[in-house]
């Protein structure tokens, strides 16, 4: 599993002109499952993206999470963060999770850190989509289970 995380003052999601979510202050994640992927791989990026201390405090150091900050998070299905580029010019994504699969894990992932109190808000998975955001710092974090 792998996520993109961007802290962001402002994101939003739009299907065909028409936004489907919408957050302030908060997360955005990019969010990606490859084959083999499930609870166990969820649990620990769910525990990793709730507790990151990524938001300033009073003394403007980086030492609160977006619970602490009462922000909120934009989660996004994104497949092509599985992209295979070693051969030729045109992305395999073969590495991605089957679509079956993934749309249950995407939205266990949802449940499980909306279960920890965080307003989640989502585009749809699989559909063609436009994302709009204003990163805060900026700040970007990639988290990787098969890195850790």
């Amino acid at each position: 599993m792998r996520v993109v995380l961007q802290r962001v003052k402002k994101a939003s999601v739009a299907i065909a002109d028409q936004t489907v979510g919408q957050i302030d202050q908060g997360l955005l994640l990019l969010v990606g499952f490859q084959a083999g992927d499930g609870s166990e791989q969820i649990d620990y990026l769910v525990k990793k993206i709730a507790n990151c201390r990524i938001f300033s405090d009073e003394e403007g150091k980086m030492n609160l999470n977006v619970q602490q900050i009462a922000g909120k998070i934009l989660s996004i299905s994104q497949f092509t963060l599985y992209a295979d580029t070693k051969k030729g010019n045109r992305p395999s994504f073969t590495k991605a999770q089957e679509p079956a699969k993934a749309v249950a894990n995407y939205a266990e992932f949802n449940q499980k850190l909306q279960a920890l109190g965080i307003e989640v808000q989502t585009g749809e998975f699989g559909a063609d989509m436009q994302v709009s955001l204003v990163n805060d710092g900026p700040v970007t974090i990639i988290f990787d289970t098969e890195n850790r």
